[in-house]
């Protein structure tokens, strides 16, 4: 290689470095600028409470479905009146952290009566406890636009929070339920259904050919059944008679089913009738109590 081309190689070297430094310089120049610009909206940034969701033990709201409450113990949340509910526990996740992250648009300090926002007497209120023991209460005045007034331990100052916080609170105690998962049964895959009922018992076996139509009508209404009606969450023992579902009157099916090729059994339990003359329904070892129509419960029972 000839001089002259040495040098041109050196020069473009050179060239190439600077413009390295000069790309690397601005990275960090922009990452700088980025961190700074977040620095400065975070510090804008109004709180209203402002709690991580981790630290939140407990919480109570009423957002117009009447006062909800929860605590939570050895990392499980409980609905407080029936520690029995069969809570999902991804619902009181997402309320702690919007309730603990508040956020307003405005802080008012016009020295404004808490009547004139309609804080005296709030129409929504939350609060929540952290693990330290602190409690916080957040009440929710007149709505404006797209904003409510919001005050905290009934004190000032006043500010105004985005209605989509109570929106994200518009849970009903049916929303919060994990139901059972029910299996799918039908004629291919039902092995055999064995009623005890009255101290009798009267089973249909798939391999039984003089049974053939008997095992397409009991299939049909096992395939049939829907649980999403519930008359009751957590039913106790006491309370089991009052849905025929004790254990000297209810009818009891055993549905043995494959699925996956492996053999299983569903254990369902048929009670009395409710106003509407539904039936009462109870699973496996559930605690919950459905409603199936009459008509499904005489499939099943092949009657």
């Amino acid at each position: 290689m000839g001089l002259k081309k040495k040098k041109g190689l050196i020069v473009m070297l050179g060239v190439l470095c600077i413009l390295l430094a000069v790309y690397f310089a601005l990275q960090s120049w922009n990452r700088k600028h980025e961190e700074e610009e977040q620095a400065r909206e975070e510090a804008e940034v109004i709180h209203v409470t402002d709690t991580a969701a981790g630290d939140i033990v407990s919480f109570s709201y009423d957002v117009g479905n009447g006062t909800l409450s929860f605590e939570k113990r050895d990392g499980q949340w409980y609905y407080t009146e029936d520690e029995d509910f069969p809570l999902d526990q991804s619902v009181p996740d997402q309320i702690t952290e919007t309730i603990g992250q508040i956020t307003a648009e405005r802080e008012l300090t016009d020295g404004d009566a808490m009547a004139d926002y309609g804080l005296d007497e709030p129409m929504y209120t939350l609060e929540y406890t952290d693990a330290s023991g602190e409690t916080v209460t957040a009440q929710f005045g007149d709505l404006t636009g797209d904003y409510y007034y919001v005050s905290v331990n009934g004190g000032e100052p006043v500010y105004t929070v985005s209605s989509s916080v109570i929106d994200g609170l518009g849970y009903t105690l049916d929303d919060m339920a994990v139901l059972d998962d029910y299996p799918a049964i039908g004629s291919g895959n039902l092995v055999s259904e064995s009623i005890t009922q009255n101290g009798e018992t009267t089973t249909y076996d798939s391999e039984n050919e003089d049974q053939d139509e008997d095992i397409a009508a009991v299939a049909g209404g096992l395939g049939a059944v829907t649980l999403s009606d519930v008359a009751d969450y957590s039913v106790a023992d006491e309370d089991l008679a009052g849905f025929g579902l004790d254990e000297t009157s209810r009818i009891t099916v055993e549905a043995v089913y494959t699925e996956e090729g492996e053999e299983k059994t569903l254990t369902l339990y048929i009670g009395s009738e409710d106003e509407s003359g539904n039936r009462y329904v109870m699973i496996n070892d559930s605690r919950i109590v459905y409603r199936i129509s009459e008509e499904i419960c005489q499939n099943i029972l092949n009657c």
